[in-house]
């Protein structure tokens, strides 16, 4: 299921963000930025984001096949994950709530992502938010085809985000900000 699930994300990922589609790869600019502990900490550029989205876009559909290969051999299936020590999770928990936080703070990505969608955008936050705590949950709990699972649909929710409006104005001008709504 974990082949699946990265198959199935990095194809995706990687083909929007290095094409550039619909101005994927300049939003997840702003919105890496905006996700930064100071709000503007210097990232990685435009065009180093495209290139390793590259890499995604070419391994994706190989790991995709031999995931389905595998599956369809019956080589693999559905299984538990090792049980972590409960310093593990109590540490995975803390990492959690200081990476929500980040997100949801006022000046967080999410949270300006949510004040200028429309209704398809507010859901793929909150299907995001939910998906994030649900991973965590999974994978504390050792259920392997919940992680997988919450994972995928977090990713391809992620990346609806990204799709979600295009950067530039409608006359030509710089990008606009995460979460503005276009004029």
């Amino acid at each position: 299921m974990s082949e699946l699930s990265w198959g199935v994300f990095a194809t995706a990922f990687g083909w929007i963000v290095a094409t550039d589609f619909r101005g994927a790869a300049h939003r997840l600019h702003a919105l890496s930025r905006a996700a930064g502990p100071f709000g503007g900490a210097p990232t990685a550029s435009i065009g180093l984001l495209r290139l390793v989205a590259a890499v995604f876009a070419v391994a994706g559909p190989f790991v995709l096949a031999s995931g389905l290969l595998d599956l369809w051999h019956g080589e693999k299936g559905p299984g538990a994950l090792p049980s972590f020590p409960a310093w593990f999770v109590a540490v995975e928990a803390l990492i959690a709530g200081v990476s929500l936080w980040t997100m949801w703070r006022p000046s967080g990505p999410l949270r300006r992502e949510w004040a200028g969608a429309t209704r398809v955008g507010r859901a793929a936050v909150a299907v995001l938010t939910v998906s994030f705590v649900a991973f965590l949950v999974t994978l504390a709990a050792g259920w392997g085809t919940g992680v997988g699972v919450s994972w995928l649909v977090g990713g391809l929710c992620g990346v609806a985000l990204l799709l979600g409006r295009r950067t530039g104005t409608a006359s030509g001008g710089g990008p606009e900000a995460p979460g503005r709504a276009e004029s």
